[in-house]
């Protein structure tokens, strides 16, 4: 294939409410991941990725559009794409660079199932986990003219959802097992004393979400155990998948991405679910495997999103045009350089809107540290170090020899919102604390 040594083929493999580390690779014993694992032994493990919201629309949305989804009108499940950017989506800037676009899976921007022909992705399979790996099985085992970017979404582990809520499960109920065999609570089972109470009031109001409050500690080891089982199962059929690879012969020119929509809070802090910006919903895997299998087994720390950077990423990869609007920041030099100590980006951002309601909040992750606050409430400002406090058990927000590095963080949000005109919860009133809106800023954004 002439185009391999320019333009590599790419197959995205991306599930749903997968928190990073639940996979055996990542050093979970909870669980046995064998296709993941096999894809981070070829592959490298970005340790530090992160949604860019904790939220399925918003956060595919951010894949498939390259914009925060404040910005464009895309914070809340069901918001339709704006029409100035129907026609620079991911799939439309890479087909119209000359590669073959398919989708299989969950799409959810805002249709569950992909419209055929439309975003410039052929729909080979609709939204269900029963019968997408054979999918893309029959696809990859196809000839190609041109290189292809194949999209393979999957709805698992987000089966978790129905589970919480004593539902049946849609692709299958995991067995029932005794208490012993359930993994043990998490280290950070319990809350910080000075957690941001909005969390609290969002459980309180949105039962069907959250229906957790009188869970007891043996009702979330049952959740954690079929957590874990439900990326079992997602994980074998992706193993389907990347047999195919194998079997084609196709991992000399082709990039394979696996990551994830969002996470879980799997029992840490007492959440479950998302919308919440926690460690364990906010940090995603995020695996690439390059041509020829470049850097096998490598692990990188720098800081990415696997929103608004994927999409860049994609567009630098495939030669494809990435929009002057785009928010992202290509990862692609340093995946191919593999070196853990090369200069990326000093700060990622993720915002959210929790399900269901009109909360708001936004997180600043840099190398260090992370920020977080709410719109409203008490201790709506979090700090935790990122070095020795990965678990977010004591908030430095509460500790005078923090103020700098909190002012720091401040500064940067205040930057972001600015610059991308993201509205505030109050006309005229600048959500970060402290800060002032510019006096002619209009935040009327146009894509609404």
């Amino acid at each position: 294939m002439a185009y391999a040594a320019e333009r590599p083929n790419i197959i995205y493999i991306f599930t749903d409410q997968h928190t990073a580390n639940a996979m055996s690779c990542a050093g979970n014993p909870d669980l046995h991941t064998p296709n993941l694992d096999r894809l981070a032994a070829a592959g490298i493990m970005f340790q530090n990725a992160y949604c860019t919201a904790p939220l399925s629309g918003p956060s595919r949305g951010s894949m498939f559009t390259g914009h925060y989804p404040d910005a464009v009108g895309l914070s809340v499940n069901g918001s339709p794409l704006p029409d100035s950017l129907k026609t620079q989506t991911l799939g439309t800037l890479v087909k119209n660079a000359g590669y073959e676009c398919a989708y299989g899976g969950k799409w959810h921007v805002p249709e569950l199932d992909i419209p055929d022909k439309q975003y410039g992705f052929d729909q080979i399979y609709k939204h269900s986990d029963d019968g997408l790996a054979e999918a893309c099985v029959k696809f990859l085992s196809k000839k190609h003219n041109k290189p292809f970017f194949l999209v393979a979404s999957y709805d698992n582990p987000h089966n978790i959802c129905e589970y919480a809520r004593s539902q049946n499960l849609p692709y299958g109920n995991t067995d029932t097992p005794e208490l012993r065999n359930c993994p043990g609570l998490p280290p950070n089972f319990a809350k910080n004393p000075y957690d941001a109470d909005v969390i609290e009031n969002e459980r309180a109001n949105n039962f069907n979400v959250y229906p957790t409050a009188t869970f007891t500690p043996e009702d979330w080891r049952m959740y954690r155990y079929t957590y874990y089982r439900l990326v079992e199962k997602v994980d074998h059929e992706i193993g389907k998948i990347v047999d195919a690879i194998d079997k084609n012969n196709l991992w000399e020119n082709t990039v394979v991405i696996f990551s994830s929509d969002h996470g879980d809070g799997i029992g840490a802090h007492h959440w479950n679910q998302k919308s919440a910006l926690y460690e364990e919903v906010v940090n995603i895997p995020f695996i690439v495997t390059l041509p020829g299998k470049k850097h096998a087994g490598g692990k990188l720390p720098q800081l990415i999103s696997n929103g608004v950077d994927f999409f860049a990423t994609i567009c630098d990869w495939t030669g494809a045009k990435l929009p002057k609007s785009a928010a992202g920041k290509s990862f692609r030099k340093i995946a191919e350089e593999g070196n853990p100590q090369a200069p990326h980006q000093d700060y990622v951002i993720t915002e959210t809107r929790f399900d269901g309601s009109k909360t708001r909040g936004w997180m600043v992750r840099t190398e260090r540290y992370k920020y977080v606050l709410y719109d409203k409430g008490r201790h709506r400002e979090q700090l935790f170090d990122m070095k020795n406090d990965r678990g977010e058990t004591r908030n430095l927000m509460m500790e005078n020899a923090y103020e700098k590095v909190a002012q720091q963080h401040r500064d940067i949000l205040e930057k972001y919102m600015n610059t991308y005109k993201i509205r505030p919860t109050r006309p005229k009133l600048h959500d970060v604390p402290g800060k002032v809106l510019p006096k002619t800023a209009n935040y009327q954004t146009a894509y609404k």
